[in-house]
């Protein structure tokens, strides 16, 4: 996993930290990351690929995080790469950056969008997606790793790359076909056209519409109920137990894995807590701690390597 716990937050709230390509808060047990470059349509570049992934190494870091929202400042989510440099843009080699060259491996540069959607799949916190305006090219492969995207009426979304001349990215390759029909995202894919939020309701990619000035609130309430009410702990295993599974070669392979984690769970101080606060009627006080108290068989999977 990109970053580390750094022994930060366990005692006490972590500074927040400040990025040039985004905005960055906690409020109450929700960080919310929003994209922040409203007078490009918050167009993707290099520094936010390293702002994003920074960020995610900060939620995760944060004990007092306890679920995670992306959206966009001003009328966009993200309108995908930044063109500024013309038919260049995705030619890394001839444009010879270093900020690109240390995602180099080999001959081969790493694609930016998927390094952002790999630490955002690696996440020990829920992520929503408030998708609030226009939402393509890595603007919309960069949601597909979040756990629940809600979308305005205004948002827009476009998997544009063969109008580019390019192909889908960020990993989007393995994530958009597990999301929706393998006929639904070839097409999306093949016309590279923009569709709306109906449409992406219709076929599942997002679970709900709201009105522009409801969008967050909605977001905020869905994270409050999974902030006030569950053991962080048991949110991260669950989220890399639903994502990992998904693609497993048997069952088996889901029993031996819940069968720890419901061992290693049951006897913690959180199914304590959470059985005496159900029993007793009052709101649970969870006392386990994603920075120091993951069980040790966690991660039970091998990373694979870039190759």
């Amino acid at each position: 996993m990109t970053g580390g716990w750094c022994g930060l937050c366990q005692d006490g709230p972590m500074t927040q930290p400040a990025f040039s390509t985004l905005l960055y808060s906690v409020d109450d047990g929700i960080a919310t990351i929003t994209l922040n470059r409203p007078d490009k349509l918050n167009a993707f570049t290099a520094q936010m690929r390293d702002d994003l992934i920074a960020a995610f190494d900060a939620t995760d870091a944060d004990d007092a995080v306890r679920a995670v929202i992306v959206t966009g400042a001003g009328r966009a989510f993200c309108a995908g790469a930044d063109l500024s440099t013309g038919g260049q843009t995705f030619d890394y080699a001839a444009r010879a950056e270093e900020v690109r060259d240390k995602y180099k491996v080999g001959d081969v540069y790493r694609d930016g969008g998927g390094t952002v959607t790999l630490r955002i799949f690696q996440s020990l916190k829920p992520v929503i997606g408030a998708i609030n305006g226009a939402a393509v090219g890595i603007g919309m492969t960069m949601q597909l790793p979040m756990d629940i995207r809600m979308a305005s009426a205004d948002a827009r979304f476009g998997f544009v790359f063969s109008r580019r001349g390019i192909t889908p990215e960020a990993a989007s390759s393995w994530f958009l076909a597990r999301q929706v029909s393998m006929q639904t995202a070839l097409e999306w894919c093949y016309t590279g056209r923009v569709f709306g939020a109906q449409e992406a309701l219709d076929h599942g990619l997002i679970r709900s519409v709201h009105a522009p000035d409801e969008l967050l609130p909605a977001a905020r309430l869905l994270a409050r109920e999974i902030a006030d009410n569950t053991a962080p702990v048991s949110i991260a295993l669950t989220r890399q137990l639903l994502w990992r599974m998904a693609t497993a070669e048997h069952p088996m392979v889901a029993h031996s894995v819940d069968s720890r984690a419901i061992q290693s769970r049951g006897q913690s101080a959180d199914a304590r807590e959470g059985v005496s606060a159900f029993l007793e009627k009052r709101a649970p006080v969870y006392p386990n701690k994603v920075s120091t108290d993951m069980p040790d068989f966690y991660p039970w999977w091998d990373e694979p390597a870039f190759r």
